[in-house]
């Protein structure tokens, strides 16, 4: 009889055992299908509606691109700058618009100021790239300054050769320091030639194109050539040089650049006065006036 007792229990422990295993694999079954149902669901929907997404991009990036930038890109491609080539291409086709297989012809009364400016671009940029230097300062200096501000802001380094050059060439025209330039530089927008603050200060030298829209007049692209590298360094080195001579010294235009009206100006001049002694250092290049 005891026997026959344990037996039974043995026997109703198994079989609740075996309901109790049924039910986990009964559940386990139903949410292996959720997933699998989620699965295709997100299979079915996610590559058409980034599909969407893409085409939505590329029309916005059409609507609002300038040409000036397109000019940049094309300059870069056009000269040979094979290290930034694939990142370049890419931008263009971002853009949907396609590169030029030749410079377009001047127009009978020569050529506009937007294509002066794409070609002077583009002539400093094969000479950067062919090695040429810059008047004023030894090969070894510009390598130096070359390399420091390609490491330090991430840019390529023939287009530091670009800016580095246009800055000497500028300095010299309005008698500043033109290590003074490439910090500013530095500080307003990192050499970010596309850079736009929240107040609409835009390009390399973070101009305010609505404050300064007169001194745009000369360019075809108007305001929108603040996008141009070479553009953008005039008229924001114009505005620095116009700045330090009002306020009669460096400090002061400084304060004058960033917009303080008032004593201080949140320490912008320090951190533009720093940065020029380390392009200094880094460069040999002894800081100017």
């Amino acid at each position: 009889m005891a026997v026959g007792m344990e037996s039974g229990l043995l026997s109703r422990s198994m079989r609740a055992l075996g309901y109790r295993i049924a039910e986990l694999l009964n559940v386990c079954a139903a949410y292996l299908g959720i997933a699998m149902l989620v699965t295709l669901v997100m299979v079915f929907t996610i590559a058409p509606l980034r599909s969407q997404l893409s085409q939505i991009h590329h029309s916005l990036i059409m609507a609002l691109r300038p040409d000036s930038v397109d000019n940049v890109l094309y300059a870069l491609l056009e000269a040979g700058d094979e290290e930034n080539r694939g990142v370049l291409e890419s931008l263009l086709i971002i853009s949907a618009v396609p590169a030029p297989a030749a410079p377009p012809p001047a127009a009978a009364g020569g050529a506009t100021p937007a294509a002066e400016e794409a070609a002077n671009f583009t002539r400093l940029l094969r000479t950067s790239i062919e090695g040429g230097g810059v008047e004023g300062v030894t090969p070894a200096q510009e390598r130096a300054l070359r390399s420091y501000l390609a490491r330090k802001y991430r840019i390529a380094s023939s287009v530091a050769g670009v800016i580095i050059s246009t800055a000497f060439i500028l300095a010299r025209e309005m008698q500043l320091d033109p290590q003074l330039i490439l910090a500013v530089i530095a500080i307003e927008s990192r050499y970010n030639p596309y850079a736009e603050s929240h107040v609409g200060a835009q390009g390399l030298m973070q101009v305010m194109t609505r404050v300064h829209k007169d001194k745009f007049a000369e360019f075809a692209d108007g305001t929108i050539a603040a996008l141009n590298p070479i553009a953008n360094m005039k008229v924001g080195t114009t505005i620095l040089r116009d700045c330090i001579k009002r306020r009669g010294s460096t400090e002061g235009g400084l304060a004058c650049y960033v917009g303080a009206t008032g004593p201080g100006d949140g320490g912008y001049g320090a951190k533009v006065l720093a940065e020029r002694r380390r392009i200094a250092l880094a460069s040999g290049i002894p800081v100017g006036r």
